[in-house]
């Protein structure tokens, strides 16, 4: 008889617990964010940047579509990782959560309830047989009546708030770098600097205007905008003339 190894075949089809309790399939799907481009999303008192790395891997490709970064709603945006199709997915189903919720309450949705909304979703293709969890962690800011605020949701559907986090593949290096210099009673300019420099460290080559997509939620406005190239490619020049001298050669 031939030998089977411990929990195989609960990583087919169906998402079913091991033995010793895993879900493969969620972990499968984690593993997807990890080999994806890097995010992150930083929440200060006056509002939310959300920045990621964009890669265009033709030059013929058209660069305006090529998107990491959504508007969700007037005062909402999502940042996404992993496998941007599923992502899009997500943000379609956050962006008619947001508008039943205008219908019903006459009243812009929470950051912290549509996050939940979106977990929920993810947390219930976990469960059901036929199809497979979302493989796409997604980093959703905005700023309602409470102020800012900064969610991420997992592919098992866990959502959690954080004044600073990154998903992707260069998720460590960032953090590493967020926890070390975040403030959170830093200018939102100082938070757009930041997120350039933390993104410094893990994209490739120089850092470029065009290899970084970048959004803010001001706590004085409430809306979400994107960021130019030409806004970004300003805040670039001033991240190099704010960086340490080499030292001489001898």
């Amino acid at each position: 008889m031939a030998f089977v190894p411990p929990g195989a075949g609960y990583d087919r089809a169906i998402t079913v617990f091991s033995p010793d309790g895993k879900l493969f399939q969620v972990q499968y799907a984690q593993e997807a964010v990890k080999r994806g481009l890097t995010a992150l999303g930083i929440k200060v008192n006056q509002g939310v940047v959300l920045a990621a790395e964009k890669r265009v891997r033709s030059k013929l490709v058209e660069e305006v579509s090529i998107e990491k970064i959504f508007q969700v709603d007037e005062h909402i945006g999502a940042a996404a990782s992993g496998l941007i199709a599923d992502a899009r997915i997500l943000i379609d189903h956050a962006r008619i959560e947001a508008q039943i919720n205008r219908l019903r309450y006459d009243e812009p949705i929470s950051v912290q309830s549509l996050a939940k909304r979106i977990g929920d979703i993810k947390q219930l293709y976990t469960q059901h047989g036929g199809v497979r969890p979302f493989g796409a962690r997604l980093l959703i800011a905005g700023v309602d009546a409470d102020g800012p605020h900064l969610f991420e949701t997992d592919p098992s559907g866990v959502v959690a708030a954080y004044k600073a986090q990154a998903i992707g593949g260069g998720a460590t290096t960032v953090t590493e770098l967020l926890e070390r210099k975040y403030d959170e009673t830093m200018s939102l300019d100082d938070a757009i600097l930041l997120a350039l420099e933390a993104l410094r460290g893990v994209i490739e080559g120089e850092l470029e205007p065009d290899k970084v997509e970048m959004a803010v939620v001001p706590t004085k406005t409430k809306r979400f905008a994107k960021l130019t190239t030409e806004e970004i490619a300003k805040y670039v020049k001033q991240l190099g003339s704010k960086s340490p001298a080499k030292p001489a050669e001898e």
